[in-house]
């Protein structure tokens, strides 16, 4: 298994409208297509207007093949370009866990 973590700074005072916008519609379909969300998340302390969410999948060609399948919804374009001018930066890495976390 591998996790994938996205960190999303949104503009400042627009967190709220960003994440109504995502749970009205879009998350439902992330979620069909990409499988398994293992939290998505906000800050309370650090980072303010910071969003984390982490997702698995077995290997980074399923992941290559989900975020493709993804990439080519008409619903998610439609979301893409009204969430994207919300988001002042976006870091995204792939983690893969130890012989002896409890995710694997």
């Amino acid at each position: 298994m591998i996790v994938e973590e996205r960190i999303y700074t949104i503009q400042a005072g627009q967190l709220g409208r960003y994440l109504s916008i995502y749970s009205d519609g879009p998350m439902q379909l992330q979620s069909r297509v990409l499988g398994q969300m293992l939290g998505y998340f906000t800050t309370e302390i650090g980072d303010l207007s910071t969003l984390v969410h982490l997702w698995g999948y077995e290997s980074h060609a399923e992941r290559d093949r989900r975020r493709a399948l993804l990439a080519q919804e008409s619903e998610w374009q439609a979301y893409l370009a009204e969430c994207t001018p919300l988001i002042r930066s976006m870091e995204n890495r792939i983690m893969v866990p130890t012989t002896f976390s409890p995710i694997r």
